[in-house]
């Protein structure tokens, strides 16, 4: 923190180091393989889907379902107030679920149910199987996977709970949107009331279910990256896991043997109070993260970088929404960008100190780099502020 940058120091903005040619191809190389082989994967799963329901209904049903997505994503890219997760990672975490995730979990459960079924002798026993025990447990660990890789490789990323409900929501809402492409699909063969009461039910009235079970494994995981207590970082991610697949088994479960009346029960008594609980999860981790903005950032207030109207609003959501409002009002959409930007680094500053001052960072001499350049950039930025 002492080499926080003031307006007047004559900061010198650092000389940024590039990776190779090499380097950058083949990690495009790369990306454009996963994203070919992800497509694939959708691609398959599509044609199962359109073999079983009809190529009619399945483009109905794709319709159907992709629909409300972008409202549902947009909610949860409100829930990131502080620090927004990069798009491609987002884009990563919602299109491994709508491709990969479901890819896998189709092929297990299937073959699961199967063996199930013609080991009891039973299809009813293997159905059951399939929706009470194989699925919760082969879907959220397709889900958990990537929510696993991210954990692990993008430790700058991904700071906490906020951003473990954020991501699990995305890989949860992208799993949402394939399967209810099969439950529309087959509605529309119903007729048109049937697909009216399968939309209300999947796609207005329960649109959270997949992200609300995978969000447990990504509060353990988010808890596990916060916390300093190591045997909290061992067990959050587990307990976290274990919670999301009881959650999905006992909502599956309450369908299957308790028909309508155990759906809606286990929707009133077990679901509403989840969400509601994870809701309150999300407003006090925001809260610790406004006051890791706040104390983080002060020593540039001190210094004078940031006027004390402007450090204040930056450590509250409200704020943050106050001040770009006034700037969309009083400055144009151009501005609002700007501002919104700046608000953006700020926060990435902060957290990046925060990262550093729990031992997050291993090269010193890197991390203070990347300090410089959120500064740089943020001196730049707010320029035209």
């Amino acid at each position: 923190m002492n080499n926080a940058f003031t307006p007047n120091a004559g900061f010198q903005p650092p000389q940024y180091i590039r990776p190779s040619g090499h380097q950058s191809a083949l990690k495009i190389i790369l990306a454009v393989f996963a994203v070919m082989f992800a497509a694939l994967l959708g691609l398959v799963v599509l044609l199962l889907i359109g073999a079983e329901t009809g190529p009619v209904e399945l483009i109905i049903g794709l319709i159907c379902a992709t629909l409300p997505v972008p409202i549902y994503v947009m909610l949860m890219l409100w829930i990131d107030r502080y620090e927004a997760e990069p798009l491609w990672m987002l884009a990563t975490a919602f299109f491994w679920g709508a491709l990969v995730a479901v890819f896998v979990a189709f092929i297990f459960n299937t073959s699961l149910s199967i063996i199930a079924a013609v080991a009891t002798h039973n299809a009813q026993v293997g159905e059951a199987f399939g929706a009470v025990i194989s699925a919760p447990i082969v879907e959220e660990s397709s889900k958990a996977l990537i929510l696993l890789i991210l954990f692990l490789w993008k430790k700058d990323e991904f700071d906490g709970i906020v951003d473990g409900i954020v991501y699990a929501g995305m890989v949860g809402l992208g799993f949402a949107m394939t399967e209810n492409v099969l439950y529309y699909g087959r509605a529309v063969q119903g007729g048109l009331e049937g697909l009216t009461f399968i939309f209300i039910l999947r796609g207005m009235a329960a649109p959270f279910s997949h992200p609300l079970f995978t969000s447990m494994t990504g509060i353990g995981l988010g808890w596990s990256r916060q916390s300093n207590n190591g045997f909290v970082k061992v067990v959050a991610p587990v307990v976290g896991f274990m919670l999301a697949i009881l959650m999905h088994a006992t909502w599956n479960g309450s369908a299957v043997f308790g028909g309508g009346v155990g759906f809606f029960v286990a929707y009133f008594v077990i679901m509403g109070p989840a969400f509601i609980i994870t809701l309150m999860v999300i407003f006090f981790s925001l809260r610790r993260e406004g006051r890791i903005v706040q104390q983080f950032l002060y020593p540039d207030y001190q210094r004078g970088f940031f006027d004390p109207d402007e450090y204040e609003r930056l450590c509250t959501i409200h704020g943050r929404m106050g001040m770009s409002w006034n700037v969309l009002m009083n400055q144009g959409f151009s501005m609002w960008r700007t501002r919104m930007r700046c608000n953006q680094l700020a926060s990435e500053l902060a957290f990046h100190r925060s990262r550093v001052a729990r031992g997050l960072g291993r090269d010193p001499q890197q991390a203070q780099q990347r300090e410089n350049e959120y500064l740089s950039m943020l001196h730049e930025l707010r320029r035209t502020v």
